[in-house]
């Protein structure tokens, strides 16, 4: 019983596959540490990884996207992205 995945959504997967591995990590690192000092600076760490992994995620998507959809509805949905990261920021 085999599967072939597309190669782009494969990326996505291992990619996320990746992030949870971190998040994981740092959390058990927490715990060993056992100290909210050194909890706080690799949850300030952690802020960074989510975002970068989701851009690095969309990314792939895009790419997979690229020669299937129109170019406006590729606009739309890279202008969709950007808002989501404007929602956000401080």
């Amino acid at each position: 019983m085999f599967f072939l995945f597309e190669k782009h959504v494969l990326a996505m997967a291992a990619m996320r596959v990746l992030s949870s591995l971190i998040e994981l990590t740092a959390a058990m690192l927490m715990l060993k540490l056992n100290r909210v000092e050194a909890a706080l600076k690799i949850n300030a760490t952690l802020a960074l990884v989510g975002p970068t992994i989701m851009m690095i995620v969309m990314a792939l998507g895009l790419w997979g996207l690229a020669g299937k959809i129109n170019p406006a509805r590729m606009l739309a949905i890279i202008l969709g992205v950007g808002l989501i990261f404007y929602g956000v920021r401080r």
